[in-house]
């Protein structure tokens, strides 16, 4: 299968071409560079994948890529964590309906003349912004209030994008709903304002490498935002991946939506101890609480039986597992000073 990756420079995208091209599928990336800058991927020599930089607004070079591809993976956006979309909160919505009105425009273009078969579509778990159901299943996005944040607003409105281009165009879609993805590659972005946490820039706005970089650059006590009361899923890169894959290949994910996501609840506080203890094995976990953002979500708990039951599909990496391969890896990132 040749499937044209959008956003394909990204954090996710990382895993993703990797687990594509893997499998033995042709990869054609895009992105326009404008988060992470110039970066080397692992499969960048790969022979069965191309990255294009240039921009998904660009319907004509959208076309040309799209023109030979059975597959779009539509993963393109302006995404960060809680400060990037308190800092943002415009252009999060503005700049990202462009992207997906784009993206979309060329997906329904490339299945009524090519040979395009689907669209899946990234979209986020902050689309539960608002539910209280806990385990939250797919369908709670409907009968919940909307999102109170742009960000999560405008991921519910890519989700429509998805069921209205099936409802007119009968473009076969799947939705993706990722929660709290963690791994490696993920550095400060170009556009990150400049936060202090205690003593410490914040690296990026994500909790994991924040409180990872923190504690490698010797924080003490250590500055998490709130009380670290707020439940979180922490999924793990390599997981994500391989769920988005099975959707791609699998027909039962036909016009079906996802959460991807493991089954196991940590607290901010329970990760920033597990953290220090991973670093300084050796010296008592101290904390103080910054105060939080409005938009920090308390609790987010999916749901992750539809999945299993219908793909046999389960997100088994462990958190511990994960932060071995993390925090080598940001610790190298502080000394060549990309965090």
């Amino acid at each position: 299968m040749k499937i044209l990756v959008t956003g394909s420079a990204g954090f996710i995208a990382g895993y993703l071409v990797q687990e594509l091209l893997d499998n033995g599928h042709h990869v054609v990336g895009i992105d326009n560079l404008t988060k992470y800058g110039e970066s080397d991927k692992s499969y960048d020599s790969h022979s069965n994948y191309k990255f294009v930089k240039g921009d998904v607004k660009d319907l004509n070079l959208m076309k040309e890529l799209i023109e030979d591809c059975d597959h779009l993976i539509a993963g393109a956006a302006m995404i960060g964590g809680i400060s990037y979309f308190h800092e943002y909160a415009y252009d999060l919505i503005a700049e990202n309906e462009r992207i997906a009105a784009s993206t979309f425009d060329a997906a329904i273009w490339a299945f009524q003349n090519k040979i395009l078969k689907k669209i899946t579509a990234v979209s986020s778990s902050m689309v539960y912004e608002s539910s209280s159901v806990y385990p939250t299943p797919e369908g709670e996005q409907l009968k919940c209030s909307p999102p109170l944040s742009t960000y999560g607003f405008q991921k519910l409105s890519i989700e429509y994008f998805a069921k209205g281009a099936w409802e007119q165009y009968k473009l076969p879609y799947t939705i993706i709903r990722p929660f709290n993805c963690i791994g490696i590659g993920e550095k400060r972005a170009i556009g990150d304002i400049d936060i202090r946490s205690g003593n410490i820039r914040l690296a990026m706005s994500h909790v994991v490498p924040d409180i990872v970089q923190k504690v490698l650059k010797g924080q003490d006590p250590l500055h998490i935002l709130g009380d670290g009361s707020q439940v979180r899923h922490y999924t793990y890169g390599g997981d994500l991946a391989r769920g988005i894959r099975l959707c791609v290949e699998d027909e039962k994910s036909i016009n079906e939506d996802f959460n991807i996501s493991t089954s196991v609840s940590t607290t901010v506080l329970e990760l920033s101890e597990i953290i220090w203890k991973k670093i300084n094995p050796n010296k008592p976990f101290k904390y103080l609480s910054d105060t939080p953002y409005e938009y920090d979500v308390q609790k987010r708990v999916p749901d992750v039986n539809k999945m299993k039951k219908l793909l046999g599909f389960e997100a088994n990496t462990s958190l511990d597992y994960a932060l071995e391969e993390v925090i080598p890896w940001i610790k190298e990132q502080i000394k060549i000073g990309t965090i």
